[in-house]
């Protein structure tokens, strides 16, 4: 995988790139009445993976056939969906990431007591929901969500636990996924930006060095079969990324709804 280093910016002082519009011209959102079988369908989980202290977002690049696109895959027997979108982000792209609650529309119902844990204006309920064939006797659901790259001390901490298997031969197969913990529902925002100002990745500053913000890391040889190893990944300032995505307007969609949704639980953090 390659990674493009582009430009750092202070989300907390822009409003972002564009504003998403109320409708969704190129989904159909009409209701429909389908029913399969367990044989005949497959479910699975795409991620727009954010760098909310840089405002960058991640995206892949197919080396060969040179199309641009957001990650995305099956659900593994036993995971959430949810669980998928972060696995199959980390597998076609290299960065490790967990679910973003964001201030996103949605209509699940909220937990009937407000002390409920559960109960909160941001969620990381998926974004956007696609129906499409997989195969002539095949149906596909893809969920897709909103995600950020992990901070320093998650990285190390998910880092050390793969070499801690690795170590341990856990699996003939090879070490196994490990799964982020969720984002922490008492920190805010602003707070976990500021988890990475003044950080680098090798940590070592001499006195009079300048502190530069953390760079995530991208991790190589992550993808699961040889097209996945075809896959490069990309941290895009977002209007990059959507002048990538142009002709692909679920991804585009995904990606604007993101950014507005950062944006937005920022502003409301402020009051």
């Amino acid at each position: 995988m390659s990674h493009t280093a582009a430009h750092s910016a202070n989300p907390t002082a822009r409003t972002g790139p564009a504003t998403a519009t109320k409708t969704t011209p190129f989904a159909s959102n009409l209701p429909l009445r389908a029913d399969f079988a367990d044989s005949h369908f497959i479910i699975g989980g795409g991620v727009a993976i954010f760098h909310v202290a840089s405002s960058r977002v991640v995206v892949c690049r197919h080396s060969r056939d040179r199309y641009w696109f957001l990650p995305k895959g099956r659900r593994d027997v036993g995971e959430t969906t949810a669980q998928a979108a972060e696995r199959e982000g980390y597998e076609e792209s290299g960065y490790r990431n967990r679910l973003l609650p964001l201030p996103i529309p949605h209509r699940q119902p909220q937990p009937r007591i407000p002390s409920d844990p559960r109960f909160s204006s941001f969620t990381t309920e998926p974004v956007f929901t696609q129906l499409y064939p997989a195969s002539t006797t095949c149906q596909y659901l893809c969920f897709w969500y909103i995600s950020e790259t992990v901070p320093p001390d998650v990285e190390t901490a998910l880092s050390a636990a793969e070499a801690e298997a690795e170590a341990n031969g856990d699996s003939v197969f090879g070490v196994p996924y490990q799964y982020p913990p969720p984002y922490p529902q008492a920190l805010s925002l602003k707070e976990r930006v500021a988890l990475e100002k003044g950080r680098s990745q090798s940590q070592e500053l001499g006195s009079g060095e300048k502190r530069k913000l953390y760079e995530p890391v991208r991790h190589e040889n992550t993808g699961m079969d040889s097209e996945e190893a075809l896959y490069e990944s990309h941290l895009l300032s977002v209007p990059e990324a959507l002048e990538k995505l142009e002709g692909i307007p679920v991804m585009q969609h995904v990606v604007r709804v993101g950014w507005e949704g950062i944006v937005k639980r920022l502003s409301m953090e402020r009051f």
